[in-house]
């Protein structure tokens, strides 16, 4: 295969530890295994072009979400925001041009592919400034759209839902731009696995339910006040903890798992999590865009605790809307709820086949199809 002939897309995210950078490797290792020739690099979009406002504004955000996110609330998809915020849009925009002409140069991409706003709307804008031919596809990770993924210059949206492509379609996005393949996720979850391997490799009790506490990667909420809520319940199951890069949960956990008489097993960044979900009955969680994808394609049922508000809000709003999932807000109650699902298996079942119904399992090969085949379509018109 010549250079000429060779596929190039270039595949941006934001933040290493996130859904979006997981997303982007999953529709990575996709195209490689639709195309084995494919050159594929992904890269942080912002760090890439303001890497010390990237970490002040990371920074910032864990500080809001965690002590005040109420502002968050206001300030998520708010339009009165989005007006006052377009100039500095538009500035940061513009300011990234020189460093963006330099990474196309480098990979001379023929799509590109984003999983986060920011990078899609400075991908757009150059676009347009430089009257640009390229592909440019955006991959939402969140059940709904927010209006900073809206730009001139985006060839595709790929969205998780119908209901994520009506509310495109009502901020002006036309309908055959938007694809309903789902949220990328790793093609290992697609497989239904053994479970009884899985329990013994673990110690655990196949005859007993599995509950599955998770924090996303960075362990974040209320995870030592679900645990002990947990194991005041005088109903006999076992308890997984996914504590995820957060040492300050390992540690606060160790005394409540010495003291209890259930089975817990904690674990902090793992890359099995498939198996994990597998095992378990149901889990409790933020639902994050990614975790959300991963638990419809295992047919979990989910318990809501704490979501952060915006996306992950939203993301909620759409499983308690399909049956999936239950919100509870305060953590003392956690135990309670979990064991009245427990005791009705009829409930657990029909959450399972909400969950199913609404999973795109495919959805990386899909997103990555369709850019190879939109690159072919291109290359057959010059």
């Amino acid at each position: 295969m010549t250079e000429k002939t060779r596929k190039r897309i270039l595949l941006m995210y934001i933040t290493k530890v996130s859904g979006h950078r997981q997303a982007t490797l999953a529709i990575q290792k996709a195209l490689r295994e639709c195309d084995p020739n494919v050159e594929a690099p992904a890269v942080n979009g912002f760090g890439y072009t303001y890497p010390v406002l990237e970490r002040v504004i990371n920074q910032a955000y864990m500080s809001v979400i965690k002590r005040t996110p109420k502002v968050w609330d206001y300030l998520y998809d708010n339009p009165k925001v989005v007006k006052n915020t377009q100039s500095i849009k538009n500035f940061l925009h513009k300011t990234s041009h020189k460093k963006v002409s330099r990474l196309l140069t480098r990979h001379h991409p023929d799509a590109i592919v984003c999983t986060q706003a920011f990078p899609c709307g400075m991908i757009a804008d150059y676009k347009r400034s430089h009257q640009l031919n390229t592909l440019l596809v955006a991959v939402l990770t969140d059940m709904e759209p927010h209006s900073f993924w809206i730009n001139e210059g985006v060839d595709y949206y790929v969205v998780p839902s119908l209901d994520a492509k009506e509310r495109l379609i009502a901020k002006g996005v036309v309908p055959d731009r938007i694809k309903i393949y789902g949220i990328p996720i790793r093609t290992q979850f697609c497989a239904q696995l053994d479970k009884k391997p899985i329990q013994e490799r673990l110690g655990l009790d196949g005859n007993l339910p599995t509950v599955l506490v998770m924090g996303g990667g960075q362990g974040l909420g209320p995870i030592k006040g679900i645990v002990k809520s947990l194991v005041k319940v005088a109903m006999n199951f076992q308890i997984i903890v996914l504590a995820g890069k957060n040492p300050k949960v390992l540690k606060s956990l160790k005394s409540v798992v010495k003291k209890s008489d259930k089975k817990i097993l904690v674990f902090e960044y793992i890359k099995n999590v498939d198996e994990i979900m597998e095992i378990s009955t149901l889990i409790i969680t933020k639902p994050g865009g990614i975790t959300t994808a991963e638990c419809l394609t295992k047919g979990l049922p989910m318990v809501i605790v704490n979501p952060i508000p915006g996306q992950e809000s939203r993301n909620a709003d759409f499983l308690i809307k399909h049956g999936i999932g239950i919100r509870i807000d305060d953590t003392r109650d956690i135990g309670e709820e979990v064991e009245l699902l427990l005791r009705s298996p009829e409930r657990l079942e029909a959450m399972r086949r909400a969950a199913f119904e609404k999973a795109k399992p495919h959805a990386s090969l899909d997103v990555a199809r369709m850019i190879l085949d939109q690159i072919d379509a291109a290359a057959a018109h010059v």
